[in-house]
C-alpha cells in the first residue's frame, strides 16, 4: 500500500491557515467560559446577548442583532430562552408590531452583577498579559471590519 503524499506547499498547510487559527481559538475559547457561564445559567451566546444589553437596554431586535452579526432566525430563539429564564422580555413596538425591543428585567439586571467576574476570570485563565489581550482584540475587530466592508 502506498504512503500518502504530503503537500510541500505552504499554502496549503492546516496550521498556516489564518481561518483555521482563528477558527480553532474561538473553539478553545468557548470552552473556556463554558464553566464559568454554566454557572450564571447562560450558554455563551446568550452571554454576548446580554452583554449588549447590559451596555444598553431597551435595543430592537434588530439592532441586537446587527451588533452580535446575528441574524433574527439564529436570535429569534436565543432571545426567546432568555425571555423563558426571567432575564429579558421583548415588547412590540405600538406604532409598529414587527419592531419588537428587547428590554433586561430586574433578574436580569441582576445578573450583571455576578456576571462582572467573568472577564478576569477568562483573562487569568488565558495566561496572557491584558496588554497582549487588548492588542489582539483590536487586531482582530480591525480583520472583522476589513472582512465585512
Amino acid at each position: 500500500m502506498p504512503s500518502p503524499k504530503t503537500s510541500t506547499d505552504p499554502a496549503l498547510q492546516l496550521d498556516n491557515q489564518l481561518c483555521f487559527a482563528l477558527y480553532s481559538a474561538s473553539l478553545a475559547m468557548t470552552k473556556l467560559y463554558k464553566p464559568v457561564l454554566e454557572a450564571l445559567g447562560l450558554t455563551y451566546p446568550q452571554y454576548l446577548a446580554m452583554l449588549v444589553l447590559w451596555e444598553r437596554d431597551g435595543l430592537m431586535v434588530s439592532e441586537l442583532g446587527e451588533r452580535l452579526f446575528l441574524d433574527s432566525g439564529t436570535l429569534t430563539p436565543l432571545l426567546k430562552r432568555l425571555e423563558a429564564a426571567g432575564l429579558v422580555a421583548r415588547i412590540r413596538a405600538l406604532d409598529d408590531e414587527r419592531r419588537v425591543h428587547v428590554t433586561l428585567t430586574a433578574a436580569g439586571r441582576k445578573l450583571k452583577t455576578r456576571a462582572a467576574k467573568v472577564p478576569s476570570a477568562i483573562l487569568q485563565a488565558t495566561q496572557c498579559p491584558t496588554a497582549d489581550v487588548v492588542s489582539l482584540t483590536r487586531q482582530v475587530q480591525a480583520l472583522r471590519q476589513r472582512l465585512t466592508a
